[in-house]
């Protein structure tokens, strides 16, 4: 009798061991965004499934989540901190308010040019953030992705200078230094859901917004906002960030491969962002009949210093500290 149940313990430990190998050995990750596939969250979506899936030996099954299906971009974050989604998606700006940090990113003209954002991005102060970011949130931030600069686009007046900007009535996320900047440039800000802002512009809730130049393409807003402005005032990442839960289901080895994709799909839609973006905005003027203005920037860099002093002064030492290191990556 003891023989047979040491005998049953033992069976018992073998299945319980099997069900927990065949569990770590195959896990499905629900991949979410905001947007349709054919734009740059489902281009680096893509690429992120073909690299996951191809260093996980297949052990890593990525499922593709567009346009909203498991979560909108605003509520995301939350549900990653409780482990209801996967991964996802998420602009730098819709991070912020869960997380002030990242608002130091989203500082009006707060990289000088695409390569001091390179710079920060893939040097130490953006592994000092994604670290701090998991330490204070519980999410992970797999990679930064492209870098984007986002375009202005107006319904129907024309923004050649910042006293244009005078009664517009400008959509933007529900982000406090994003709201503050186009009040300093003079607009209404009317801080809406991403998942609202195509209905607002045809309805004229709204007379403007903006947004990366391949969103404006996809979604097709060039069909009822006719004026693009270049400013390059707001410039930006979309990072891939994923929850504690998922992450705790992988082995080391399909946390390497994981990571190891991120890495390449970021680097992949870097390049990719950076090639695209002018021939982007020269189909916008012709192809989608949009009119281009580049308005004079001195004004409007004038006006968003006074946004970095007023969003620094009363900040963390942390916030103030991120800033600095940010501003010495310049040089």
């Amino acid at each position: 009798m003891i023989k047979f149940k040491k005998m049953l313990v033992g069976l018992i430990a073998g299945l319980v061991i099997t069900i927990t190998h065949v569990s770590a050995a195959n896990v499905t990750m629900n991949l979410g965004f905001s947007t349709p596939e054919d734009t740059e969250y489902g281009r680096m979506a893509k690429k992120f499934k073909e690299l996951a899936e191809k260093y996980s030996d297949g052990t890593v099954n990525v499922k593709l989540r567009c346009c909203s299906q498991i979560s909108t971009e605003d509520e995301a974050f939350k549900a990653m901190q409780l482990g209801t989604v996967d991964a996802y998606f998420i602009t730098q700006n819709n991070i912020s308010p869960n997380w002030e940090l990242m608002d130091v990113f989203v500082l009006p003209y707060i990289f000088q040019d695409r390569a001091h954002i390179e710079r920060v991005i893939n040097g130490p102060v953006g592994k000092k953030v994604g670290e701090k970011l998991f330490a204070d949130t519980g999410v992970h931030l797999l990679t930064f992705g492209g870098v984007f600069f986002r375009d202005m686009y107006s319904v129907e007046k024309p923004i050649n200078s910042i006293s244009d900007f005078s009664g517009l009535k400008f959509r933007v996320p529900k982000n406090k230094v994003m709201m503050a900047t186009l009040e300093a440039f003079g607009a209404t800000p009317i801080p809406l859901a991403w998942s609202e802002t195509p209905t607002a512009l045809q309805t004229g809730t709204i007379d403007a917004s903006d947004n990366g130049i391949g969103i404006i393409k996809s979604m097709k807003f060039y069909e009822f906002a006719k004026n693009l402005v270049i400013l390059e005032y707001f410039s930006g990442t979309s990072p891939l960030l994923a929850s504690d839960r998922f992450m705790k289901k992988l082995n080391e080895s399909q946390k390497a491969a994981v990571q190891k994709a991120a890495d390449e799909a970021g680097a992949y839609m870097y390049e990719f962002m950076k090639d695209d973006l002018e021939s982007l905005r020269t189909w916008l003027t012709t192809e989608g009949g949009m009119t281009r203005t580049d308005p004079d920037r001195a004004p409007f860099i004038k006006a968003a210093q006074k946004i970095q002093d007023e969003f620094s002064k009363d900040a963390s030492p942390e916030f103030k500290a991120l800033l600095k290191e940010i501003r010495a990556a310049a040089n």
